[in-house]
Parts: structure tokens; sequence; C-alpha cells
């Protein structure tokens, strides 16, 4: 067995350079000292903003680029340093000092835009046209929005020392979730697994169907004996929404959820309405599923992950991949590829695990320092390919913001993020697909293309729905209970996996499992932006150097529009139910192509 290195003996090569950011921690906190002193002079420009451009500005760059920028640069470094080794006590101690002053910098900073909302309307237009502001503008723009829903300074500041404790909900449903629940082993072929919410998902993977059943059986079942907590946290996070929709004068919580992005409401239904469309191809794939698996009786709830073929073993190398991840990209041109080969053979990624790092793989991409990824990276698992392109469209995607925006509005939303990673990914399967000479590697990456679909928009939307559904539920005044919650999910999972699957008892108790819950009404993001990449790769793909230039100039905006107007610019138009349509499209085809290459094989 190979052996999983400590943190210090990791070769640096294979890690990243934070010097971007910080060059060790003795400089980061002397740069944290440096903010908590320069906290007070932002009282200074209280009450002046309405004196004069000049003054706004003044106020503007100091509290949002010079406290903002240091302060976003001092969280990243901790935040990264943390993900190293997350049981690190001395990296502990610093995140937690960091989250001390930027609470107090939220708080002393708590009276700017209700002052900004308070200024004429008049008078604010003749600032935003002054040279002073032109990096404030788009700012200024989108903040002016949501002045019917700005409060008082008093009101703004009781509001943001709640926000120390406006996440309880999430932070006991983690604690509960992930250290206090105990969910025994599963018997393997290679021995007694743990079973944790880690290895569930990795076990259900598991071709004996007997593994799959128990991991299932046991970890739905402790859940059942922590319903009623898990219902009350769930209904308390619902109702912390609802509470703070009706304090600043939404219509609804999903109202205020998407008025940021200024997402109509339509668009959210749309996506409901197509997808629920289209769950016949669902279906029929479910079916497929089953009678591939040899399950005459239909599919149980522990089947729909396992592979259906044998496992493909391709290895790469850290420098074979991103050779691979590279090539794929060439239709987007020579600065891209470069620029991301040069990251990525340089210092922007941690590579491999060691002990104590955070699982997974996140792209972190700051203002002042390199587009960071981490990995935990396999030679022989090929998805770990697909991960790092994921990621490096992440990256590329902050590192062209970075460079054509001021910091003010360089931030683009996670409506847009998914389109930039899963775009990437798009790419990667086409070329691999295109160039394989082997059925076995051609159906696992049709079969992976087809996973992705059923994962990101089928199953998000699934989730979409359901939170739409419970928030409306307690805004007509109906409580959240148990029976409620696992009611209205059970209705969800008969529609979306149709007759094929075999739903247990316990199946919709997956409702209390969902951690996205805590965080309403960005799921659907998914979902739209996976079909909005699989649009866009097409058009750049089958496209000239317009289509390019389309895409990369959306790449350019970061924060500067409203996502559904960058997107438009790029080639998709997200307001219309017809790129959701494709993918579907696309989603029955991909059917049709694993269809006929497992009767090769």
């Amino acid at each position: 067995m190979k052996k999983i290195p400590e943190r210090k003996d990791v070769p640096s090569r294979d890690t990243w350079d934070l010097s971007t950011l910080f060059p060790n921690d003795e400089a980061w906190t002397a740069a944290l000292s440096e903010l908590e002193a320069a906290i007070p002079k932002a009282l200074e420009f209280k009450g002046r903003l309405a004196n004069s451009a000049a003054c706004l500005a003044e106020a503007l760059n100091y509290i949002h680029c010079t406290l903002g920028q240091l302060s976003e640069r001092l969280g990243y470094y901790v935040m990264l340093r943390h993900s190293e080794n997350l049981g690190d006590s001395a990296v502990q101690a610093l995140h937690a000092r960091y989250m001390r002053a930027t609470a107090i910098l939220e708080s002393e900073t708590s009276w700017l835009e209700p002052e900004i909302q308070a200024i004429d309307d008049t008078l604010m237009a003749d600032f935003i046209k002054d040279d002073l502001l032109t990096d404030f503008r788009i700012y200024l723009s989108k903040l002016l929005r949501f002045k019917p829903h700005i409060l008082s300074e008093k009101e703004e500041k009781l509001l943001a020392k709640q926000a120390e404790f406006s996440h309880l909900a999430s932070s006991t449903f983690s604690a509960l979730t992930n250290a206090d629940m105990e969910f025994g082993t599963v018997k393997t072929a290679d021995g007694e697994i743990p079973l944790t919410q880690s290895t569930y998902s990795s076990l259900l993977l598991n071709p004996d169907r007997t593994v799959r059943e128990d991991a299932y059986r046991k970890l739905f079942g402790v859940f059942d004996t922590h319903k009623n907590t898990l219902s009350s946290l769930y209904a308390g996070s619902v109702l912390r929404d609802k509470y703070q929709a009706e304090i600043r004068g939404y219509p609804s919580a999903r109202a205020m959820a998407l008025f940021g992005d200024k997402v109509p409401l339509e668009v959210y239904d749309n996506l409901v309405s197509t997808v629920r469309a289209s769950l016949p191809a669902l279906h029929e794939y479910y079916r497929f599923r089953a009678a591939r698996l040899g399950l005459s009786d239909g599919l149980g709830p522990w089947d729909t992950h396992v592979p259906l073929l044998e496992n493909v073993t391709v290895r790469h190398t850290w420098d074979e991949a991103v050779t691979a991840v590279c090539a794929s990209l060439a239709p987007l041109g020579e600065e891209y590829v470069s620029t991301l080969r040069r990251g990525l053979m340089g210092r922007w990624a941690d590579r491999y695990e060691n002990k104590g790092k955070r699982s997974g793989a996140f792209s972190a991409g700051s203002y002042l320092g390199a587009p960071y990824i981490l990995m935990n990276y396999k030679e022989d698992n090929l998805r770990d390919v697909f991960t790092l392109a994921h990621e490096g469209g992440h990256s590329m995607h902050s590192w062209y913001s970075v460079g054509h925006n001021p910091f003010p509005h360089y931030n683009y939303t996670i409506f847009e993020a998914e389109v930039a990673s899963t775009f990437n990914e798009q790419l990667l399967a086409h070329k691999l697909q295109r160039e394989s000479t082997d059925n076995k590697l051609t159906a696992y990456l049709i079969g992976k293309q087809i996973d992705d679909v059923i994962a990101t928009i089928y199953r998000q939307t699934m989730f979409a729905e359901f939170e739409r559904d419970t928030h409306a539920m307690v805004e007509a005044g109906e409580p959240l209970t148990v029976d409620s919650l696992r009611g209205k999910y059970r209705e969800l999972l008969k529609a979306y996996f149709g007759t094929a699957m075999n739903l247990e008892a316990l199946s919709d108790l997956e409702c209390l499992r969902i951690p996205h819950f805590y965080r309403a009404f960005y799921v659907y993001k998914y979902a739209t932006g996976l079909s909005a990449a699989m649009a866009l790769a097409r058009r750049v793909l089958e496209g000239g150097k317009q289509e390019r230039e389309d895409y990369l100039n959306f790449l350019k905006s970061g924060g500067s529009r409203f996502p559904l107007e960058s997107l438009k610019l790029a080639g998709v138009d997200m307001a219309q139910p017809k790129p959701v349509e494709d993918a579907l499209n696309q989603f029955q085809n991909l059917i049709k192509q694993l269809r006929d290459i497992s009767e090769s094989l």
C-alpha cells in the first residue's frame, strides 16, 4: 500500500507557491496587524460621501481597494494554508484571528452602502459620470439596484452582527453529519471499510451489489435516527431565508436569491419545466442501466452510480495530464493554452495528497495572487484528468478576469464560473473520444458525459424544485416537518427515477443529507452552467476565430456585466429554454451511442 506522505515530506515542486500572496506566515501576520490598525480610519469617511464625487471616490478607494484587497489577500492565503493540512493548529489559530478581524471590518463599514443609497438620485447620477469614479461605475450601478432593499444604518449594523450566528443551522448540520454521526463499517473484498460521508460515494461504485446495498442501508439508517433534528435544522435555515427576504422587502426568498445576478424567476422555472419534459429520456437510461446490470426487477437506490462497463485504466503522469488537457484546449488559442501550461507545470497547483490535506479539488483565484488549484491527483484515475481541466477552467477565468478589470468588479458570479470549468471538460471529452481507438475507453468517455448530465442537470434541477417548493410552503404558512419534507422529496424521486427504480422506505431521507440546501437557490446554477458550457463548446468547436473571441471576451468580462448578459455576448441566451433543451437532446444522443457501443462490447 502506498504511504501517504506528511506535508513536510512533499517535494516543493509538487506544491503551490503562495509567495504571490505572502512569502510566509510571518509576513501574513504582519499584514493582518496592518489591516487591524487600518480599520478605524474607515469611520473618518462616514457622513461625507454626499459632499462630492472626490469624497465618495476617496472613501471607496480606501474601504474597497485598500482594505478590501488586503483582506482578500489575507483570506486566500490562510484558506490555502489551512487546506494543506486541516489539522495544523497553528494555521487554525491564524484563521481564527483573520475571522475576528473581518467581522470587525464588516461591522465598522456596515454604514457605507446605506449612506451611498441615501445620496440623492440626481446627485448620484452626476457623481457616476465623474472620472474619479470610473473604476466604481459598475459597482455603484449594481448597488443602486438594491436601494429598495437596503435598510437604515442601525438596522444594517444589527444584521452585520447577526452574521456570526445566522449560519448556525448549516454549521450544526455539518458537525452532526461529518463528525458526530457514526455509520459503522462495510465488509468488502478488501476488508472492513469505515463508512463515512466521504467513503460512501466510493462504496457505491463497488461492483459487489451487497456492498453497495449495505453501505446505503447503514448510512440512511443512521440518518433515520436523527431525522427530527435534521428536519428541524433545515426548517430553521428556510425560516432564516424567509426572514431575510421579508425584512429587505423581497416578494420571496427565491426572488432575493436571484436578484443579485439579475436572473428572472422565469429562468429558474423554465429550467424546471424543460427538464421535466425530458424525464422520459432519463427513465429510458435507467431502464437501460437496469438491463445492463442484469437487474430484471429494476434498480435499487444503490445501483445508480456503479460503472456499467469494466473500469478503464489509463495512466497519466501529471505532466502527461497537463499535455492532454492543454492539447484539448487548442481551439482557445495560444495565449490561453500557454498560460495554463506554465501555471500547471509551474506552481499554481498543489498536486498530490498528503496527510491532513483537504479532499477533493478547487480553484482559488484572487486579485493579487496566482489562480491556485488544489488537487489530490492520482495517475490511474482518468477522472482526475477531467478534474484538472475543470479547475484549470476556473483558474483561467480568474486570470482573464483579473487582467481585464479593476478590483471593484473583477469577481465573476457562480452562475458564470460553472460555465468556464465545464466548458473545458467538454473540449477534453471531445478530443479524447475523437482520438480513441479502444471501444472500452470510448464507452467510458460516453458514460462519463451521461453521468455528468444526470448529476449536474437532472439532479441539481430536482434539488432546485425541492428548494423552490419547501420555501413556498413556509412562505404560505405551512410548517416544515419530517413528514412534509419526506413527502415532498418522495414525489420528486418518483418523478425523476420513474418505474425503473425501486425506492426504499428510507430513500426520501436523502432530503436531509444535502448540504447545498443550506445555501438556498444556487444549485440551479450548476444545471444552467453545464447547459451553457455544452452550447458554447459546440459553438467554438464548430466555429472559427469569432466564436473563440466571443468566448474569451466572456472570460475577460469578469463581474462587469450581469451573467445572462455576459453569456449572451459569448453566444448563448440562457434566458430562453433552448440551451437546456439542446443539452438534453445531446443527452439522448449519448444514450444511443452508449447502447450501440455496449452491444459491440
